[in-house]
Parts: structure tokens; sequence; C-alpha cells
């Protein structure tokens, strides 16, 4: 019975509910077109190039930090790139 309320609760409340994309593409959408954060084409632009030999995957974007995360493949092997969404500026990288 317990289980039944808890799960009755947890379907309730919105907090506890998963992200909405929908909401997430809007906030990204609003801090690209009040230039808190370059455009995702810009930042690809910038850095997709500088992959040789790598496959790109696709992005994240955090919010409220404006850091992408680029998605390459090379060799079977993972590579992720932080990018300021601001400066468009490489801060972080994982893989080879």
């Amino acid at each position: 019975m317990w289980i039944t309320a808890f799960l009755l609760l947890l379907a309730a409340s919105p907090a506890l509910a998963a992200p909405d994309p929908g909401r997430e593409a809007s906030a990204a959408w609003q801090a690209t077109r009040q230039g808190r954060i370059l455009p995702l084409k810009e930042i690809e632009r910038r850095i997709v190039p500088t992959m040789k030999g790598a496959q790109y995957i696709g992005f994240d974007l955090e919010l409220p930090s404006g850091v992408y995360t680029l998605k390459f493949l090379r060799d079977g092997t993972v590579i992720w790139v932080d990018v300021d969404g601001r400066t468009g500026q490489v801060i972080g990288r994982t893989g080879r």
C-alpha cells in the first residue's frame, strides 16, 4: 500500500519529474538569442575542423553554465570536448 502511495506522489511531483527536453531547448534558444552563448553552428564551425580523423557524433549543452560538450569518435575511442559557450574556447577534453 505504501509503495502505491509513493509512486503516486512521485508521478505527481514536478520537482521529481524527468527533465523536459522542450523546456531545455527553449532555454538554449533564449540564451543564444539574448547573446549569452554562441549558437551551436558557430561552436561546431570552430571545433569540428580541429578534430582531424574524428567523426562528429553530437553535442550536449549545460545550462545555465553555457558549456557545450561535443562528442567525437576516432578509432573506436569516444572523445568529449568541452567548450565555453560564451567565448567558444575549449575548456576541457577527455579521450584521445
